[in-house]
């Protein structure tokens, strides 16, 4: 009987322990689930310098802490998706004009943080300087030049809409070249190698205006517009889940010289992971003050 006693004791003992870790464990676990961040998803499109800013964002959100998923699609559905919540935000939205389309049919569901480009930016049909005709309006004259071809990029691009419209507005007879901007870059880094004639759907912060001898051809009728804003956009949960992002992210200003290090840092062969934990550290004062 006393053996049995003991036993017992010793049973009753041991549970009392186990029911003690069990409970420390499961407030650690709930503790350590409320302390932890949520994830954010930033939809992005192949650009250059949309690929280098959301980066950029990913490394200095990451170092807050969170945890950040990049998803890369066409234009169209980004704005889907930021639209219904499945995206967060999108850091290279260009407005007033090349994305008013898609602003104007799913703004009740966005915030615009303003713009972070601190300089002109600008879409048109670029062409190399070596080329001697200067407006749009000359391109019918020289079809035969050019193949009949204007290289374009992505189908569901804003520019690319905007193209399309100027083809009605000058009334020209060359097609739009669809693709991506690696594949137009590759036709322009060709043509310019052999000095052939090339007209391709160009925008500014860009690095290619540094690399190459280009021009913005006139545009009499205005079609592409004035100058623009690269505005960062959220999705309106988002916004009010997220108020410590939002205020960060309208403070992020960056100019010319600023992008085009980060642009320079992946063209000379850094992975855009890599590039922007250079950039942050080369640029560590501008970065703390978006932070404060």
């Amino acid at each position: 009987m006393k053996r049995k006693r003991k036993f017992l004791k010793i049973c009753a003992l041991a549970l009392s322990i186990l029911l003690t870790v069990t409970v420390v464990s499961g407030c650690g676990q709930q503790q350590s689930e409320q302390g932890a961040k949520p994830s954010v998803k930033i939809g992005y499109i192949n650009w250059q310098e949309d690929v280098a800013v959301t980066y950029l964002w990913q490394e200095i959100l990451q170092k807050k802490g969170y945890q950040v998923e990049l998803l890369n699609v066409d234009v169209a559905p980004l704005f889907v998706g930021l639209n219904k919540g499945d995206l967060d935000l999108f850091l290279d939205s260009w407005l007033p004009i090349t994305q008013q389309a898609y602003w104007e049919k799913y703004k009740d569901k966005l915030d615009d943080y303003g713009s972070w480009y601190q300089g002109e930016a600008k879409i048109g049909l670029a062409v190399p300087k070596y080329v001697s005709i200067d407006s749009i309006n000359q391109l019918n004259d020289q079809k035969s030049n050019f193949k009949g071809q204007i290289i374009g990029i992505d189908p569901g691009a804003g520019i690319m809409k905007t193209t399309d419209k100027a083809l009605k507005d000058y009334n020209l007879s060359l097609n739009i070249v669809q693709g991506s901007e690696a594949a137009m870059l590759a036709a322009l880094d060709k043509a310019y190698k052999d000095k052939k004639w090339i007209v391709i759907t160009g925008w500014s912060p860009h690095w290619m205006f540094s690399k190459y001898d280009l021009k913005y051809l006139a545009d009499p009728k205005n079609t592409f517009g004035s100058s623009e804003g690269l505005h960062v956009l959220a999705n309106k949960e988002f916004t009010q889940k997220q108020p410590a992002i939002s205020a960060m992210l309208k403070k992020f200003k960056l100019d010319d010289q600023q992008i085009g290090n980060l642009e320079s840092l992946i063209n000379q062969g850094l992975s855009p992971q890599d590039a922007a934990k250079k950039w942050i550290e080369d640029n560590k004062t501008i970065v703390d003050n978006w932070m404060k």
